[in-house]
């Protein structure tokens, strides 16, 4: 039964009957437009902060400099913060009266990539790569970009605590791009220590969605992420007398080959799945038949089966391919696994029509999943309701540039990525601030 809300109006004797759901929509018309009035007077400083996170990245598990920033950020804004969580993990917490408690993310970390935006404020740090080799330091993911929209989101809320009652918890998570970091922040007691939280919320930006939007959908979103390293073993000796070697090239060749067949032959049509080889890496002279041979894959999937379907036909592939040359068992190692995330029911769609009544309904799209990887879904494997977003980062203006070349956006992890920052933060804290008030509403 629904709940009515009367009230009589003075006028003959007219009894003037509303739904209660009518009358909150009627009256935050009010709140909405005071949420851009809240991002607009801290959007100066947050882009302040956008730029400065822009010119000093930080590889995944380097993040130092970044986390001390963030967490100065977050203190003055008047949480309590805790440093060195999982790495250089932040955890803040603001307390604002009984109610629950919301978590929202943000990633810390940077990528070994060589800036080549031409923008005024580009990165150029530089930094040592595990292979030794010199690489430059950028966000080509977007990661300054989330960090700068959750600074300015905590200085709203914390500014405006009679518009929401509750617990606010905010973690800035290190090693998101090697999907290390969420695990390590888990392993360090992030919800022992600090309560596992009723909701949890983040987003990414998204480089083919247009700035001012921003595109959310129920169940999986993004994909279960595997590395896989075979090291292809032989038996190596002179290129001129193959006869008396196991030429490990070409086995590793048979087993690319060998691997395409996973997905076409063995996992249904309508069970989304990958298997990639990389790199591949072997012999020393044209006249050497070496003795090893390695190859790197990346293998996506969604579900649990068929991502244990696709890591057993991997190996059962390769000791095929071995047996059939008489050579020695190949080395076999996955790491890295990250698993899929998916995006809470209920939740999604109760931010949605948050959503749609703060940003408009033309500026909320379904989000089609895709086959990129994302550690924030070890909360939601955790037992907490999650909701990953994306937000458009690049101007309409851009994107009809990019058609008329009949070229697309640079992609996320480019080194010519670069979100419009200004309407893009201006979304992105407008719609995270919308989601808190939406979870934590004054009771």
């Amino acid at each position: 039964m629904k709940l009515w809300v009367m009230i009589v109006a003075c006028v003959g004797q007219v009894l003037i009957c509303l739904p209660a759901n009518r009358l909150r929509a009627e009256e935050e018309s009010g709140p909405s437009f005071r949420i851009e009035q809240w991002v607009d007077q801290v959007l100066p400083q947050v882009l302040q902060d956008y730029v400065h996170l822009h010119q000093n990245p930080e590889v995944s598990f380097r993040e130092e400099q970044t986390s001390q920033f963030v967490a100065q950020q977050w203190r003055a804004a008047g949480f309590e913060v805790t440093q060195g969580i999982g790495g250089f993990g932040v955890v803040a917490v603001l307390e604002n009266g009984a109610g629950p408690t919301l978590m929202l993310r943000t990633d810390l970390d940077a990528l070994p990539v060589t800036e080549a935006t031409g923008l005024p404020y580009a990165s150029t740090r530089t930094v040592e790569t595990e292979s030794g080799t010199r690489s430059g330091v950028m966000h080509a993911c977007g990661h300054d970009l989330h960090m700068a929209n959750l600074i300015g989101v905590a200085r709203i809320l914390s500014q405006h605590r009679d518009a929401w009652q509750g617990r606010l918890m905010l973690i800035g998570q290190p090693a998101e791009e090697r999907g290390a970091g969420a695990a390590a922040m888990l392993r360090d007691g992030l919800f022992s220590r600090w309560g596992k939280p009723d909701f949890a919320v983040a987003l990414h930006c998204e480089s083919a969605t247009p700035v001012g939007k921003v595109a959310v959908s129920p169940g999986y979103s993004l994909a279960n992420v595997d590395s896989v390293d075979i090291t292809v073993k032989g038996i190596g000796g002179h290129g001129s007398a193959p006869e008396t070697t196991v030429d490990p090239i070409v086995q590793a060749a048979q087993l690319v080959l060998d691997l395409q067949t996973i997905v076409s032959r063995e996992i249904k049509p309508q069970e989304p799945a990958v298997v990639t080889v990389g790199s591949i890496h072997g012999g020393t002279k044209h006249n050497i038949i070496g003795d090893q041979c390695h190859l790197q894959l990346t293998v996506r999937s969604y579900s649990d089966q068929v991502r244990q379907h696709l890591l057993a036909a991997i190996k059962r592939k390769a000791l095929a391919v071995a047996q059939s040359y008489r050579a020695p068992e190949p080395e076999i190692r996955v790491s890295e696994g990250t698993p899929a995330l998916r995006n809470d029911d209920a939740l999604t769609a109760r931010l949605v029509t948050r959503f749609r009544q703060t940003l408009g309904e033309d500026n909320v799209l379904p989000m089609a999943p895709v086959m990129g990887g994302e550690d924030f879904s070890r909360y939601g494997l955790a037992g907490v309701p999650i909701v990953m977003y994306r937000l458009g980062v690049i101007s309409q203006e851009r994107l009809q540039r990019y058609a008329e070349l009949g070229q697309s956006p640079p992609s996320l992890h480019s080194a010519e990525f670069y979100p419009d920052a200004e309407p893009a933060l201006q979304t992105a804290m407008v719609s995270m601030v919308a989601a808190a008030l939406e979870l934590l509403p004054p009771q």
